[in-house]
């Protein structure tokens, strides 16, 4: 199962994009991919690089993404001294780095800290999901904070790190740099969170979104294969129609709609011709013991399928956890209720899982010195349960970690209080974080991209955290 999801959102030039998918499909006999790319323009200016050495480490960036909140206290900071009431009750379990405990139901992540840098004092001060997952996205608080379903409208159009990532580095003719699977990350009602997408850059620099269930027996992405009834030859044919009709459209040379018409069937042409694009998406090429590995839900499936993604060149691939039915909380880390029964049955064995088996895997393929994963979530939970065995929403401090690219593993940053309530010190802000994805990247901290108003935006607003890289 797969879909490329696009909205009927009218561009500057006045075409919806599902007008260009019509466009397309008749340049290239209906091939869907054509309208997905847009022709490169303001692209970043060359600044000065930094000397650390972490700059221009990572080629690219996982964003292992838990969706809904995980809770800190049995993750990166438990709190064994305090009551049962804040503690939980699950205890605590020794890892690879000297003094770090981590909550005993992540024992394989336990064995590879010395691989992972620890945050332990995230900071949105924001306790709705969409406003506080915005910021974390983007790096740009919401305007106002605590705005829950809300929605991409100004002002909060900041685009996201995907989207800087696709101004800056996409080429023709290769794979977007940046994705987004296997689906978007929405409020009940299907309220998609802002933050997701290019913002005020414009839609041409959207992050592909691959709407799919790499779990499904039946897998495969037909955007990237030829439709039964066009063989190659036909297909050939139909390319070199596109370019005698192409030339008959002169007088456009000046439009916009004309270069991206032409640029986009351009792309299309190319990955569907391209071997190294169909086998990116070629999840049966996997021994099933590495699929086993890595565990065959939908979540840990997509994990798998964004580490050969970036093996086939693309920059960015955030993984987005996702709902499953029947479960206690949907199936999410959202665990208003029955917080110990999610994390013990489902959410923790199956994270913990999947994540080790990424880093794991990246290693053994040479592949972690130069891909940065970066495990979060847009807040995290209450120190206190509520009446329903559940923790809430909590963004006044929370943890996340990185691991791979630049990163010095072993590494502890930011302490909280004796509740995991408060931070007390090395406090990290969203905007920090993405500065320092972006430094891990080589992308020079004073690089700015220009919106569809042509006004400069620059890409990093926060710090390098210097004491977790190299």
């Amino acid at each position: 199962m797969f879909q490329i999801l696009d909205h009927g959102i009218q561009l500057c030039d006045r075409l919806h994009r599902r007008e260009w998918l019509r466009l397309g499909g008749i340049g290239l006999g209906g091939l869907q991919l054509g309208a997905l790319h847009a022709a490169r323009s303001s692209l970043a200016s060359t600044a000065s690089a930094s000397h650390r050495g972490a700059f221009g480490r990572a080629k690219s960036v996982i964003v292992f993404g838990l969706v809904g909140g995980p809770p800190q206290h049995e993750t990166w900071d438990p709190k064994p001294l305090a009551p049962a009431e804040i503690r939980g009750e699950f205890g605590t379990i020794e890892t690879r780095t000297p003094d770090l405990r981590v909550g005993e139901l992540m024992p394989r992540t336990a064995l590879l800290t010395d691989k992972i840098a620890v945050l332990r004092a995230v900071v949105t001060n924001d306790n709705a999901h969409s406003s506080s997952g915005y910021q974390m996205l983007t790096g740009v608080p919401h305007q106002p904070l605590n705005q829950e379903s809300a929605i991409a409208r100004p002002p909060n159009l900041a685009p996201s790190m995907g989207a800087l990532l696709r101004a800056v580095r996409s080429r023709p003719g290769e794979l977007p740099a940046a994705m987004t699977l296997p689906e978007h990350i929405w409020n009940d009602g299907n309220f998609p969170w802002p933050g997701q997408d290019a913002g005020s850059l414009g839609p041409r620099f959207d992050p592909w979104l691959l709407h799919c269930d790499p779990s499904a027996p039946d897998f495969a992405l037909p955007g990237l294969q030829l439709p039964h009834d066009i063989p190659p030859l036909r297909f050939d044919e139909r390319h070199s129609l596109l370019a005698q009709l192409n030339g008959t459209f002169a007088a456009w040379d000046q439009s916009r709609v004309a270069d991206r018409l032409h640029g986009d069937a351009r792309v299309a042409f190319d990955l569907i011709a391209s071997s190294n694009a169909r086998r990116a998406f070629q999840l049966d090429a996997e021994t099933d013991s590495l699929r086993d590995r890595y565990g065959r839900s939908r979540f840990a499936q997509s994990v798998l399928l964004a580490r050969r993604l970036v093996e086939a060149g693309v920059s960015l691939v955030q993984v987005n956890w996702t709902r499953i039915k029947d479960q206690p909380n949907q199936g999410g880390w959202d665990t208003h209720a029955k917080h110990n029964e999610s994390l013990k049955s489902l959410l923790m064995p199956m994270m913990d899982q999947c994540f080790s088996a990424l880093l794991e895997d990246l290693e053994q393929r040479g592949l972690l010195d130069e891909t940065l994963v970066v495990w979060l979530g847009e807040f995290g939970r209450t120190p206190r349960f509520n009446a329903n065995a559940g923790r809430d929403h909590w963004g006044r401090v929370f943890s996340l970690a990185l691991a791979g690219g630049g990163i010095r593993g072993g590494v502890v940053h930011g302490s909280s209080d004796k509740h995991a309530a408060e931070p007390i010190d090395g406090m990290v802000q969203p905007r920090d974080l993405i500065a320092t994805v972006f430094h891990c990247l080589g992308i020079p901290p004073d690089t700015v991209v220009t919106d569809r108003e042509g006004r400069s935006v620059p890409i990093v607003h926060g710090n390098v955290i210097d004491a977790i890289v190299t």
